[in-house]
């Protein structure tokens, strides 16, 4: 059964603005290269997979320009005015309430949108040609609470030819120091350019792959990220735009900063309530903590902790 008026007037009152949207534009019968089509036409300028993205929760609007975006959006689909904007600013007080002393979905949008600035300074497309098979990630945490690093190993599958890089993507916490974060190239694969944004803590690294893949070829590399500059860390966020193979994510504790409680959660998107939740336990000689994912979905994946 298709949707209707009523559900989309449902939806701009109760939310959430992804839902929203993306009813508006099967109500309105509109197809995104339409609507970006009808938006240039207004003088704004936004990319259909930024639009994709918005109406599938794996994104929000946050940035000044995104917000016009969002404004001119109402008009051409014809929506009531302010009524997707508030959505947007409803959603952001909710998180910024639910989790303070973390990151809150403010800052969280912040990064994600230094994240696609970074990715297009280096003339990266969406999914830059790879589906991840496999990532083992090993995230340490130390005796000051802060995170030291992280340790990653991927098997990626090209899907087209003459992939030859990947764009590895790091956020410090509150307090990161991005000009001091190392990057290393371990294993099957060089660094390249590197692009820092000091306001959110994201550190964007080019690894270059020592052979040129064809489309079906897969490819195995290992890499890191030695940080040690922020404050006290209470969790570790991983988000997936698409779907992908086994995911795991160790976290290991150092003997004299030990958490009191640890937990798995999964959202939907950015801003999300966060289900999933699992009460995990330190184990092992190196007290850590771990999740395995086996077949990742859109969306987040992450354990956090408490220390009191």
């Amino acid at each position: 059964m298709g949707q209707s008026e009523a559900d989309l007037v449902q939806l701009l009152h109760t939310g959430p603005f992804h839902l929203a949207l993306r009813t508006a534009l099967a109500v309105r019968g509109l197809p995104l290269q339409r609507v970006q089509h009808h938006l240039a036409h207004r003088g704004v300028r936004v990319g259909v997979t930024s639009l994709s993205y918005w109406q599938q929760g794996a994104r929000r609007p946050q940035r000044p320009e995104s917000m016009k975006a969002v404004r001119a959006l109402e008009e051409v689909l014809q929506l009531p005015d302010n009524s997707l904007i508030r959505l947007l600013e409803d959603a952001a007080a909710r998180a910024d309430v639910e989790r303070p002393a973390t990151r809150p979905y403010r800052s969280l949008v912040e990064a994600s949108g230094a994240v696609e600035r970074l990715l297009a300074e280096l003339e990266c497309p969406a999914d830059g040609g790879l589906h991840t098979v496999g990532h083992q990630e090993r995230v340490r945490i130390g005796a000051g609470r802060e995170l030291l690093g992280r340790d990653s190993q991927q098997v990626v599958r090209a899907h087209r030819d003459g992939v030859d890089r990947y764009l590895a993507i790091h956020r410090g916490d509150p307090g990161c120091e991005v000009s001091r974060v190392a990057v290393r190239a371990t294993e099957n694969c060089r660094t390249g350019r590197v692009r820092r944004h000091a306001e959110t803590g994201v550190v964007v690294a080019e690894l270059l792959f020592d052979t040129r893949l064809r489309a079906g070829d897969t490819y195995l590399f290992s890499y890191g990220f030695e940080d040690g500059t922020g404050g006290p860390s209470r969790e570790y966020v991983r988000g997936f735009s698409f779907a992908g193979g086994q995911y795991v994510l160790q976290v290991r504790f150092d003997d004299a900063a030990l958490p009191v409680r640890c937990r798995r959660f999964a959202q939907v998107s950015t801003g999300a309530p966060r289900g999933g939740r699992a009460e995990l336990t330190l184990s092992g000689r190196h007290r850590a903590v771990h999740v395995v994912e086996q077949g990742v979905r859109p969306g987040i994946l992450g354990i956090d902790w408490d220390w009191a």
